[in-house]
């Protein structure tokens, strides 16, 4: 250290160390506030509003999730009336099966995954994204904060997933790819826990 007229002076090298200590402290802190991957809640039960591109439209339907033991079950709620092709589809992937029942014809297709289970939560590489309060900010009750994530799959399927804060709620699951296109997901009147553990269980149509 060096002394001037009574006051302490730092030679350049102790600058360049004092100021890289502060660069270091800065970083862990931004580190430290940007929002990391959550947990979501492993079972659940919602409505879903879902569109594809395969398909041409959009449909509304019950969704039951069970991310512990892979698998989940969209039945689709028909538009009476409508010529669209309407399914209840269920996707085992803990078994490597898919059970699609057409709920016009009543036929029932039987196909198996290939493909790794994904959760409808926030991947654990996934890049968070934004924050944003949904509803009447400030007003008590009247709004949630929603934490949005992005990334990209193994299969170079990118995708962008909004979740509740703190509790990772699933809002919203969309993916992008080259072969399917534009695929669309989003949750509402979610409830917790799977009330009937037998929807697991493939229509009858299915083991005929």
């Amino acid at each position: 250290n060096a002394e001037y007229m009574g006051h302490l002076v730092l030679t350049s090298p102790q600058i360049n160390m004092k100021y890289a200590i502060i660069l270091a402290c800065f970083v862990v802190y931004c580190a430290a506030q940007t929002p990391q991957p959550c947990q979501s809640p492993p079972q659940w039960e919602s409505r879903v509003y879902r569109s594809d591109r395969k398909r041409q439209y959009s449909v509304y339907g019950k969704l039951t999730y069970d991310e512990a033991n892979e698998r989940f079950r969209i039945i689709e709620e028909m538009e009476v009336g409508s010529d669209k092709e309407y399914y209840d589809t269920l996707w085992l992937h803990n078994i490597g099966k898919k059970y699609e029942l057409n709920l016009k014809t009543r036929e029932c297709n039987v196909t198996t995954l290939s493909g790794r289970f994904r959760g409808f939560g926030v991947p654990p590489f996934a890049k968070f994204l934004f924050e944003a309060e949904i509803g009447a900010a400030g007003v008590p009750g009247e709004s949630l904060i929603a934490q949005t994530f992005n990334g990209e799959f193994e299969d170079k399927t990118r995708f962008f997933v909004s979740v509740t804060y703190p509790d990772c709620v699933p809002l919203s699951f969309n993916a992008i790819s080259d072969e399917d296109g534009f695929e669309q997901n989003d949750y509402f009147d979610l409830n917790l826990g799977i009330s009937d553990p037998t929807v697991f269980i493939p229509p009858r149509e299915c083991n005929q």
